[in-house]
């Protein structure tokens, strides 16, 4: 489960530090402090006006996708909630390189909520396990259907979008390996890629 403590974020920054300083990289010291991020947390939850996003996940998922992806979000001031999609309702996914992301609630459950912008990372075969799963993609298609805001990376625009009739009519893009491009050209065309 990916958790640390301030302690270890400190230390982390500090490796981080000295590793670009000694390749002449100019870091800035509010790269990371427990106050600055305690600051942006109460100023986050105290907005009402937060968008609520939902990042779900699989065994198998793409986690540096996952973490940026959550992150960016979170510090531009979004709600942001990890649903994993595996189908015993587990909550901890073993991601593509091992690491394991503890989500914050069953997509299940997500699926009884309304979100602002369903974003989905990619990672093989964690997109072939988004595809599978049922109430994913019935909440993407309310998504589409309600004219709200979905998005895909890597893998996920070809597995997941192309493979169900929900990528957008004028445009995608996806990780650049032939099999997504193809699946990505027979919906859109070459000239969409």
């Amino acid at each position: 489960i990916l958790q640390f403590s301030s302690t270890a974020m400190t230390l982390m920054h500090t490796v981080l530090t000295a590793t670009l300083l000694s390749r002449n990289v100019i870091v800035s010291s509010a790269f990371y402090s427990p106050s600055s991020v305690a600051r942006s947390t109460s100023l986050r939850m105290s907005s009402s006006d937060a968008k609520r996003v939902l990042v779900p996940i699989a065994d198998d998922s793409e986690e540096i996708e996952t973490a940026c992806i959550t992150d960016t979000l979170t510090r531009f001031g979004a709600s942001v909630t990890v649903a994993s999609v595996k189908p015993d309702g587990e909550l901890v996914c073993k991601m593509s390189r091992g690491i394991k992301f503890m989500a914050d609630t069953t997509i299940d459950a997500a699926a009884k909520g309304e979100w602002d912008l369903i974003a989905l990372p990619g990672g093989m075969p964690g997109a072939e396990h988004l595809r599978d799963s049922v109430p994913l993609i019935s909440l993407l298609e309310k998504q589409r259907d309600a004219k709200k805001t979905y998005a895909a990376v890597c893998a996920s625009p070809a597995i997941v979008l192309a493979s169900k009739g929900l990528l957008p009519e004028d445009s995608a893009t996806c990780y650049p390996a032939p099999g997504f491009r193809e699946a990505i050209k027979e919906k859109l065309g070459d000239d969409d890629l």
